[in-house]
């Protein structure tokens, strides 16, 4: 499956990019799957998208949990959480 992967504020500068079109493992099916996939890259990507830290994850411009399935040439955004004045 082909996804598009979006980085914003914070991981963007922590991953380097702001944005990466990604060929997923068959086994791969869910938006948290993506961020576990994403962090056995290890380095900055374990330690930006690491389990317990504060991200959210959008999948087409919807927020979604960990169990959000994912389909073919959808958007999967993390971005850490903000705040409004």
């Amino acid at each position: 499956m082909q996804i598009q992967c979006r980085f914003f504020a914070s991981l963007r500068e922590a991953v380097g990019t702001s944005q990466e079109s990604i060929t997923l493992p068959v086994d791969v099916q869910t938006v948290g799957q993506v961020r576990d996939f994403l962090c056995q890259r290890g380095g900055v990507w374990a330690a930006s998208l690491a389990e317990g830290r504060a991200v959210r994850m959008a999948c087409n411009q919807v927020m979604a949990l960990n169990d959000a399935p994912l389909t073919e040439g959808c958007e999967v955004a993390f971005f850490p959480p903000v705040t409004g004045g």
